[in-house]
C-alpha cells in the first residue's frame, strides 16, 4: 500500500510539472517539430518490407491489408452499429496534416457510406491547413472539417459515431482526461479505432528488448550503425527517451492501462518493439530490402516515397 501511495505521489508531480511554463515549453517545442512537417510518415524502404512481410498478414486476419483500411472498416462498422439514419459523424485525435483522413473518407465513400464528416482534431493550425487543402485536391472536402484544440483539454460537447486516432496518443500527456472524453462522446455501438506505439516511454527500449537489441548490435556491421536522423556514428545502441523535448512519446507506457480503464477491446493486434529500433528512420536507411543485409544501401540518405504502414515518431 505504502508504495502504491508513492507511485500516486510521483504521478501527481509529473502532472503538476507538465503544467503551465513546462507545458506550454513542450508545446511551442511540438508546433515547431511539426509546422513545417509536410509528411510525417516518410520511412525507409526496409520498413515497408518488413511491414508487408510480417504485419500484413496479421491485420488482413481482420478484413484489411493496411492502416487505412484499419481506420475504414471499423468506422464503417462504427457507423452501421448507430444506424441512426443521420449523417454520420466521426472524430480524429490529433489527426495532423488530415492525410490519413482524407484517404479514409475515399475509402469509406468506395464502401458506400456518402453521408459522412470526419472532424480533424489538432493544435497546429499550419498541418490542419496543409489537410483541408488536401482534402480539397482529392475531391473529399465535404468529408473533412477543422477542429482546431488541444486534446489534452478537449470536450467533445456532442455524440460521434465513431473515433479514431493514428499515431497521436503516444503525444497525450491527459491521456485518462481524454479517453474519459472519448467514452463520453461515443454513440451506443460506437468504436474508438487506434494506430499507435504502446511501448515505454519516450520510445526507449524495455530492458529485455534493450537486451537484445544490443545483442544484435554487436551483429552489425560499422557502417549500419550510423544514425541518420541525427547525423552521428553510435558503437553501441544508445537507449534515448525522445520524451524530454515535446510530447514525443511522453506517456506511449501508459496508453493500454489507461484505456482499459474505461474501454474494453474489440480487436488488439500487437507488433513491433526489439524491430523498431533497424526499420525505422535512425537506422533503417542504412538497410536495403534488396541486397544481402551485409551490403550497406548506397541510398541510405535519399527519401522515400510514401509509405503503407504509418508510423509516427
Amino acid at each position: 500500500m505504502c508504495a502504491l501511495k508513492s507511485v500516486a505521489r510521483w504521478l501527481r508531480k509529473v502532472r503538476a510539472a507538465e503544467t503551465g511554463d513546462a507545458y506550454d515549453r513542450r508545446l511551442q517545442q511540438e508546433l515547431a517539430n511539426y509546422s513545417a512537417c509536410v509528411d510525417v510518415n516518410a520511412l525507409p524502404e526496409i520498413f515497408h518490407y518488413w511491414s508487408d512481410t510480417y504485419i500484413r498478414p496479421m491485420i488482413e486476419e481482420v478484413g484489411a491489408s493496411n492502416p487505412d483500411q484499419f481506420f475504414a472498416r471499423f468506422l464503417m462498422q462504427s457507423a452501421q452499429n448507430g444506424n441512426s439514419g443521420a449523417a454520420a459523424q466521426f472524430v480524429s485525435i490529433g489527426a495532423g496534416n488530415c492525410d490519413t483522413e482524407v484517404r479514409v473518407a475515399k475509402l469509406l465513400r468506395e464502401q458506400g457510406l456518402q453521408d459522412f464528416v470526419i472532424h480533424c482534431l489538432d493544435i497546429n493550425p499550419a498541418m490542419l491547413a496543409r489537410g483541408m487543402a488536401l482534402a480539397e485536391a482529392e475531391g473529399v472536402a465535404a468529408h473533412i472539417r477543422p477542429l482546431h484544440g488541444d486534446f489534452n483539454h478537449w470536450r467533445p460537447g456532442r455524440t460521434f459515431d465513431g473515433v479514431m486516432a493514428n499515431q497521436s496518443l503516444h503525444h497525450v500527456v491527459e491521456l485518462e482526461a481524454l479517453f474519459a472524453s472519448v467514452h463520453d462522446c461515443l454513440a451506443d455501438g460506437a468504436l474508438f479505432v487506434v494506430s499507435d506505439i504502446i511501448g515505454r516511454n519516450g520510445h526507449a527500449r524495455w530492458p529485455e528488448a534493450l537486451r537484445a537489441v544490443q545483442s544484435f548490435w554487436t551483429e552489425l556491421p560499422d557502417a549500419y550503425r550510423y544514425n541518420q536522423a541525427l547525423k552521428r556514428h553510435e558503437p553501441q545502441y544508445i537507449n534515448w527517451d525522445c520524451s524530454h523535448e515535446g510530447f514525443e512519446g511522453i506517456r506511449a507506457q501508459d496508453i493500454v492501462p489507461a484505456l482499459l480503464q474505461r474501454l474494453h477491446f474489440h480487436c488488439f493486434i500487437g507488433f513491433g518493439n526489439v524491430i523498431d529500433v533497424f526499420v525505422d528512420r535512425n537506422f533503417g536507411h542504412n538497410f536495403n530490402a534488396d541486397a544481402e543485409w551485409t551490403a550497406p544501401s548506397s541510398t541510405a540518405c535519399m527519401p522515400t516515397t510514401k509509405p503503407a504502414w504509418p508510423r509516427d515518431g
